[in-house]
């Protein structure tokens, strides 16, 4: 019979993994952020919503969706000055 407070086995409380946690703050704050894709090329904008597989990231008043396999890095972006 498993253990199910094993590595590996089913618990019955829900856990956020870093990911949501991190996102879910982001999108709580509604601070700018920065998306590096694995292209190469940056984007600059708000967190809008996302889920398991894409983010939604409004940039210049425009919604842009983004697949989460195509990002790289997520960074908050610094404040203005």
């Amino acid at each position: 019979m498993p253990n199910p407070g094993a590595a590996g086995g089913r618990t019955a409380k829900h856990n956020i993994n870093i990911q949501d946690g991190y996102l879910f703050q982001s999108l709580k704050e509604g601070q700018p952020m920065y998306l590096e894709l694995v292209t190469g090329r940056h984007l600059l904008g708000r967190l809008k919503r996302f889920d398991r597989f894409a983010v939604v990231l409004e940039s210049d008043g425009k919604e842009i969706l983004v697949y989460k396999h195509a990002i790289a890095t997520i960074a908050a972006a610094p404040p203005a000055s």
